[in-house]
């Protein structure tokens, strides 16, 4: 008897070329009109937006382990020859549907410069146009911009903790660390949680809570950020917070478009009460990620508040630069030796920039003292009067 061909038993069709999986709905849709809710969602589960797997077990590209071959006419044989075809089949096929899926979620950059024409931008107020308004009505719109800071911290953060504690948050109209733990030798609101996706939603929830009629602009930062807010708020000088604002420097995963909490993240009023709202939801905003595929906390916010119509818009200064830094001044100096040696400063950063990141305890101290203290002597500043500081804040 000829020996049997082996061939793909039907009940593998099921596994193999799963349709390929969409991120969102209408990704060319532009921004909804300010003042209309957004669209609820797709319906899709936040587990679409699953990372991709370190690592793939070792021997899985080649089917797994090689079964034995089995000659020969007698009915034992042929049916192990079937069932190491069939176990073969499946694997490969569990394997097809695993890479397919992965495909639909490979990171695509990080929206460097050279990417930004890809996201939705938000440019600050021309100078000229604000110096052009009154006293009085520059007064008054100063006054209108209260900015709620959320500084995330854990026990390991204490020397940036202190650092932040005793620099810029003094500039906020108020800063409050949420923090993973009780630390008895600073006040916080305690988390009792490690998970930096709990610990935000946790945040954001309190924070809504508690502040909702108090303040009408949010801004989160990790504990290694050193942030401007005067910048701040004369970026969102003209902004209303009646509309579901989402702000920082954006990047991409996938179709996914985000604001890198490392640039400290903006939301309007109108977008926390739109959060709120879909952290009842666990199937589009869940309390935890995935087991496998677990987003960054950033992302996952991202993915929340895409379900209710507000998405990431990069900050831009009126040239085109960004003025939420992911990096620290030194290293976006050394990039700027690099690319441009004639226009070092020109080429670094915006003039208006309000984040940094990656700055030691130290670092803090310096840039106050460069950005509040130092002064070239003989010249003067029009708008130095404009964002008050609240008071004790002792760095202005």
């Amino acid at each position: 008897m000829a020996p049997r061909e082996k061939t793909m038993p039907p009940l593998l069709t099921r596994f193999v070329s799963p349709p390929p999986l969409s991120l969102r709905d209408g990704d060319a849709a532009q921004r909804p009109p300010r003042g209309e809710p957004g669209p609820t969602g797709s319906g899709r589960s936040a587990r679409d937006f699953r990372r991709e797997p370190e690592q793939e077990p070792e021997g899985a590209g080649r089917g797994g382990c090689r079964c034995p071959g089995t000659g020969g006419s007698g009915g034992a044989g042929t049916m192990l020859s079937e069932s190491s075809s069939f176990m073969k089949g499946v694997l490969l096929g569990g394997i097809f549907c695993v890479v397919v899926t992965l495909l639909g979620h490979v990171k695509i950059g990080h929206g460097t410069r050279g990417h930004h024409h890809e996201h939705h931008h938000i440019q600050a107020p021309n100078k000229e146009e604000v110096l052009n308004l009154s006293e009085d009505e520059r007064l008054e719109l100063s006054q209108s911009i209260r900015i709620y800071c959320i500084i995330l911290v854990k026990p390991k953060d204490i020397s940036h903790w202190a650092a932040v504690k005793d620099t810029w948050s003094k500039h906020c109209d108020k800063a409050e660390f949420y923090s993973s733990e009780n630390v008895k030798v600073f006040n916080a609101v305690v988390l009792n949680t490690n998970d930096m996706w709990t610990m935000m939603r946790k945040a954001y929830k309190i924070t809504y809570e508690h502040y909702k009629d108090e303040f009408n602009w949010f801004f989160l930062a990790y504990p290694t950020t050193f942030a401007i807010i005067e910048n701040l708020k004369y970026f969102l000088l003209k902004k209303d917070p009646a509309q579901p604002f989402y702000i920082g420097h954006t990047m991409k995963s996938g179709d996914l478009e985000y604001v890198d909490g490392e640039g400290g993240i903006v939301l309007s009023i109108e977008s926390l009460r739109r959060l709120s709202h879909i952290f009842e939801d666990s199937d589009k905003c869940p309390e935890q990620g995935g087991m496998i595929w677990k987003l960054s906390e950033d992302k996952q916010l991202a993915v929340c508040l895409k379900y209710t119509g507000v998405i990431a818009e990069n900050a831009e200064d009126s040239e085109g630069k960004d003025v939420f830094n992911t990096k620290s001044v030194n290293a976006l100096i050394k990039e700027a030796m690099a690319s441009q040696p004639e226009q070092v400063v020109d080429g670094c950063c915006s003039d208006m920039a309000i984040t940094f990141n990656g700055l030691s305890p130290n670092h803090m101290h310096v840039m106050m003292y460069g950005v509040y203290r130092l002064r070239p002597y003989g010249h003067t500043y029009s708008d130095a009067l404009v964002f008050l500081p609240p008071a004790g804040s002792d760095n202005d």
